[in-house]
This record gives C-alpha cells, sequence and structure tokens, in this order.
C-alpha cells in the first residue's frame, strides 16, 4: 500500500493541499489507488474507462492536435490520441528540460516500427518525441490536465506545483489556444468533490469536461478563463525550476511591445 508522503508543493495553498490530501487517502482507503498516491497526478483503477469515455466526445473526435500531460492515470488517454491518429504533445515531466514539450506524430512512430504503447508513456515519448518549443507548436484543438481533485462546475486542483495553469496562460499569450478550446481531464469517481471543496483563484484554468470510470460531466463552468499569464503569481522557485520559462518570459513580453 502507498504512505503518504509531505508534497513540495503543500505549503503554497493550504485549502487546496488539505483536499489533496483527503482525496489521495481516500483513493488508498478505498484501494483503487494504482501506485503511489501522495505528491503526483495519483494514477487509478478505471483509468482507461475514463479515457474511453473523453475519446467519445465529439470535442475529441474533430480534433487533429492534441496536448496532454505526461502523468501515468493519462497514458491511456495518450494511447487513444496516437490510435486515433492524432498529432500528440506532452509536456517534460515536470518542465526540467531546456525544452518544454514532446511532438509525438502517430504516423512517424508507424514508420519507425515504434509501438504506440511504448510512446504513450513518459519514458517512450522522452526517447521517441521530437523536442519543441513553446513558439514552434502549431494551435491545440484538445487540451487534457492532470487532476488531483475536480468539481463539476470545473474546478480543479493538480499536484501543487502551478505547471498545468502556467502552462495554460502560456498557451494563451501565443494565441495557441482559444477560449473555447476544451479542457479536459480523467480521474476516479472519487476525486470528484463538493464545488465548495476547490476554491478557484484568477489565474486558475477551469475544465470544461470531466471523465471518470462512471461518467462524463460536462461542466459548464461560470469561471473565466484567465487571458494569459499572471507573471507577478509565478513563483520564484518555478523560474529556478523551470530552464526555459525566463527566455520565454520575455519572448512574451518582447511580442507585446511591439503589437
Amino acid at each position: 500500500m502507498a504512505e503518504r508522503g509531505d508534497s513540495r508543493w503543500a505549503g503554497r495553498n493550504g485549502a487546496k493541499a488539505a483536499i489533496r490530501d483527503r482525496v489521495s487517502s481516500g483513493l488508498v482507503e478505498a484501494q483503487v489507488n494504482i501506485g503511489p498516491a501522495w505528491d503526483r497526478i495519483p494514477n487509478f483503477v478505471g483509468a482507461d474507462l475514463a479515457a474511453k469515455r473523453l475519446s467519445e466526445l465529439d470535442q475529441w473526435r474533430r480534433a487533429r492536435v492534441i496536448k496532454c500531460n505526461p502523468d501515468p492515470p493519462q497514458i491511456p488517454v495518450r494511447l487513444r490520441a496516437l490510435y486515433d491518429g492524432k498529432l500528440l504533445f506532452s509536456p517534460v515531466p515536470y518542465l526540467t528540460k531546456g525544452f518544454p514539450y514532446l511532438r509525438i506524430d502517430p504516423d512517424k512512430l508507424a514508420a519507425k516500427g515504434v509501438d504506440f504503447e511504448t510512446a504513450a508513456t513518459a519514458q517512450g515519448f522522452m526517447e521517441h518525441g521530437e523536442a519543441i518549443g513553446f513558439e514552434d507548436m502549431p494551435r491545440l484543438d484538445f487540451c487534457v490536465v492532470g487532476c488531483v481533485a475536480v468539481t463539476r462546475l470545473g474546478g480543479r486542483t493538480g499536484k501543487g506545483a502551478g505547471f498545468a495553469d502556467l502552462e495554460q496562460g502560456i498557451f494563451r499569450e501565443l494565441g495557441l489556444v482559444s477560449p473555447a478550446t476544451p479542457i479536459a481531464t480523467t480521474v476516479h469517481s472519487s476525486q470528484v468533490v463538493a464545488d465548495s471543496e476547490v476554491v478557484m483563484e484568477s489565474h486558475d484554468s477551469a475544465l470544461h469536461f470531466i471523465a471518470t470510470e462512471l461518467e462524463l460531466i460536462a461542466t459548464r463552468t461560470p469561471q473565466p478563463q484567465p487571458e494569459g499569464v499572471d507573471w507577478d503569481k509565478v513563483r520564484p522557485d518555478q523560474f529556478t525550476d523551470i530552464p526555459f520559462l525566463s527566455a520565454l518570459r520575455h519572448t512574451i513580453e518582447r511580442r507585446k511591445r511591439t503589437t
């Protein structure tokens, strides 16, 4: 059984840390976690069923370019994207490299004889994907993010590092998504909590769809999406831990000054 550990990001938002702890504990108590449940986007029993539900959305079927987080519970999502012939982008885990993304092209994988099951894992796409920067990415049709807790109104919290909201803000700054671009996740049904338990802040991006092993939720979120990155909310340790972030900020701010 997985053991509880203190998250390196626990002190950033006490209320969100508390709900993450409760949800992770619930997964373990119900024995529906796969592997450790704390300090990460937890994997869960039924992740393949949740991915199937997500793939039944019209918005998914129409999408040609999909971005998906690199965590284990979303392996079935990435696998479905590849089998559906979609161009897939996934970030480097924890954004610790000098480049942020891997481009995973199912046609190129097939030509090289790389099976999709391998390429859908973080180790696989790090080996077989093409390193790419934000500025070289195409417009995205569908975005999948990892979550620890979600609400039916589209509230979400990840593991607490702030990667997903920062990423979505950068996408908006660069024109890679629009307000209508779907943001979705797959979670276990026990990770869906009361609306009051996840307080969304101005820089948080809300979910449009939540797929669980039991149902597909269209949130119809009332939460306005941020227009870009609130650089004042980016923490010093994020600039330290994410190698390309400072240079990307300068690029974005230079573009704003010249437009």
